[in-house]
């Protein structure tokens, strides 16, 4: 009887480990299929941390809103509102702490300062991973192209949905960071 609860026992953990991923990867599946593009401009880096794995880190230009209200405050979770501007790239319109019935896309985050008026924030998808043997060449090539380029020639290219977000390329030039190593 003891080895029968054990079994069972086993097999409804064997069903959640893999039940919680494939749902992970289905909402992410989701977001890529459903949600709408964006692409948001990035900014030049720091160096390269060799403690943080094989990913490119990102920074963006969109990384704080200019608001009259003053409540604010460090770690607060936050929506922000985002809209295509006239060059296709994303733009904050509206910051909220509670969910707004606007028809608009929104990112939650947290707010990493406010200092009149102005409230920072860090986007929720800094983190680009790559193929192992490519990342070291892509975060030079990602850092040298942001520093000399045109800030639209390096941008993210998210996907969004409800609050959601999926970071699916880096693109330099046009060309996904993946191809442009290997030019």
């Amino acid at each position: 009887m003891k080895t029968m609860h054990i079994f069972i026992g086993f097999v409804v953990i064997a069903l959640v480990q893999i039940f919680v991923p494939s749902q992970m990867i289905r909402e992410q599946e989701d977001v890529l299929k459903s949600g709408n593009s964006y692409r948001f401009k990035t900014m030049p880096i720091d160096p390269t941390d060799p403690f943080r794995g094989k990913y490119i880190t990102l920074n963006y230009e969109m990384n704080s809103f200019t608001i009259a209200d003053t409540s604010f405050v460090y770690g607060d979770k936050v929506r922000v509102y985002i809209e295509k501007d006239d060059m296709g790239f994303a733009k904050a319109v509206r910051l909220s702490k509670k969910s707004l019935e606007i028809n608009k896309d929104y990112v939650v985050t947290r707010v990493t300062g406010n200092y009149k008026g102005v409230v920072s924030f860090e986007l929720p998808f800094d983190r680009f991973y790559m193929e192992e043997t490519k990342a070291k060449d892509a975060e030079r090539a990602y850092t040298k192209v942001n520093r000399d380029s045109l800030k639209e020639n390096v941008y993210a290219k998210v996907y969004v949905k409800e609050g959601r977000s999926v970071l699916q390329d880096v693109i330099i030039d046009g060309i996904s960071i993946q191809d442009y190593v290997e030019k």
